[in-house]
């Protein structure tokens, strides 16, 4: 027993240090998916990993916009040390002011995706000098009159804090001998795939020996969620994996998520099921009706498909047989005086529809009389009519007389209703009060309640799971 547990902790922790292992490549994934929208942000508030990610994503800096902030830099030395005017001075300002030109036509952040970033540039460049034209307004900066006039210090240190930080933010991502952009992540990842590669074989393989009518495919796919994490492309299904990992490691309880994707995906499932198979159940009675079967079924004439009986024995007889012994001899005897008040009533609204006993009625006594004959009379057709239907059922003559009614009532109605009207006109009408089931009932049948039988299905479930322990309990107590 401590060896099995001490095995058991062993697998947690196994299962535990992967499923971690597997969480820091997705998040290794993850970064690596937002490392250039976000690079801006990286770049000013973490210089450090633009410096180690960049060549991995194949990123350098763009010569173009690089050689503009080196001649800015150029330009700043020069006016420590000749002054504004000097003619050195001027020959850089000119030249500066020629690449903001060129920069402006040739958009080098286009290539990077960030030509907004150049129109942000142009936008505070013609808010500084004030002019529309964004080439105007660079070569107004880069003046030496307009310079004087400002300020050195004050125009270059807006542009050291205004312009600089976009300019720098351009970069050339150079092309791979495939046509896509350089990305030597896979150089990152491929440890993580040949490790997990490695874990999916050697799981298989006790998979296999676990079960051994499994063969290799199966056994894979056993656990096809890890496969995921062997693909080099569409990384960012690893999160897949790596959920299912962290709530077998224990170190994440998924189990209620599980659980409402569960209900709603059966509670989806119930309903459509339910529609098809209502729907397909109505269709079939429908075409029955329109082919005549259920008719020739309901007349007991051949039907095209042979009936199959299965325990020879009328099963339509044996129902009504039944019925019949159950009206005689416990439902009518219960009813009985109901019967006779009704026939009482009856009489005595016969005698009161006599002319000349409404006339014999004024005499002493007559009032009474009549109740007490109504009376007999009510009592004695009831008792009449009820040994009659006794002796119908227990005499043979009359059981014999009653199944010729019955054959003779069945043979006449089944003339009548072949009758092409009367039958199409049957058909028609059950053809269309089908339809009205499955347009107005069909839809309510499948959407009513499929909730609440999933949680009457799980109470059972708990039920079930609780009722061994109890029997157990009250095992026990006795």
């Amino acid at each position: 027993m401590p060896n099995l547990k001490s095995l058991k902790r062993s697998q947690l922790y196994f299962e535990r240090l992967m499923a971690i292992t597997a969480t820091v490549n997705l998040c290794l994934v993850l970064f690596n998916l937002s490392y250039l929208p976000w690079r801006d942000f990286y770049w000013r508030r973490l210089p450090q990993i633009t410096q180690i990610y960049d060549p991995i994503k194949g990123i350098e800096a763009h010569r173009e916009t690089k050689n503009y902030l080196n001649q800015v830099d150029a330009l700043a030395e020069q006016v420590s040390q000749t002054g504004l005017q000097s003619p050195q001075t001027q020959k850089k300002l000119e030249e500066i002011s020629r690449l903001s030109s060129e920069m402006i036509d040739s958009n080098p952040f286009a290539a990077a995706g960030k030509s907004g970033t150049l129109e942000k540039i142009k936008n505070r460049m013609r808010d500084r000098a004030r002019q529309e034209s964004a080439k105007q307004a660079f070569r107004v900066f880069w003046s030496p009159a307009y310079l004087s006039q400002q300020g050195w210090n004050q125009e270059i240190n807006f542009f050291n804090q205004q312009i600089r930080p976009l300019i720098s933010t351009n970069y050339y991502r150079g092309i791979g001998e495939d046509g896509e952009p350089i990305d030597n992540f896979w150089l990152l990842d491929l440890p993580f795939i040949g490790l997990f590669a490695l874990e999916l074989l050697v799981r298989t393989f006790y998979i296999r020996r676990r079960h051994p009518g499994f063969s290799w495919l199966d056994a894979v796919l056993w656990r096809w969620y890890d496969l995921l994490l062997l693909l080099p492309f569409w990384r960012w299904l690893r999160i897949v994996p790596v959920l299912v990992r962290l709530d077998q490691a224990q170190l994440l309880n998924l189990h209620p998520v599980w659980r409402q994707i569960h209900h709603g995906i059966v509670a989806n499932f119930a309903e459509d099921i339910t529609e098809i198979v209502v729907v397909r159940v109505i269709n079939q009675i429908q075409g029955s009706i329109k082919r005549g079967e259920l008719t020739r079924w309901l007349l007991q004439q051949e039907n095209l498909r042979p009936y199959i009986d299965i325990n020879n024995v009328n099963e339509v007889e044996a129902i009504a047989g039944l019925l019949v012994q159950t009206v005689v001899y416990q439902v009518l005897p219960q009813i009985q005086p109901e019967i006779t008040a009704i026939l009482r009533h009856s009489i005595e609204t016969a005698f009161q529809q006599i002319p000349m006993y409404r006339n014999l009625q004024m005499l002493p006594g007559v009032g009474q009389a009549q109740t007490q004959l109504s009376e007999q009379m009510a009592t004695q057709i009831t008792t009449n009519l009820y040994n009659a239907l006794v002796n119908a059922v227990q005499d043979p003559v009359s059981a014999k007389l009653t199944s010729q009614l019955v054959q003779r009532f069945s043979a006449a109605l089944s003339a009548e209703v072949q009758k092409k009207q009367v039958l199409a006109e049957i058909q028609s009408l059950l053809f269309d009060f089908l339809e009205e089931v499955k347009l107005n009932y069909v839809q309510r049948l499948s959407q009513e309640d499929i909730n609440q039988i999933l949680e009457q299905t799980k109470q059972l479930r708990t039920q079930a799971a609780v009722q061994p322990v109890v029997d157990s309990g009250a095992l026990t107590t006795k």
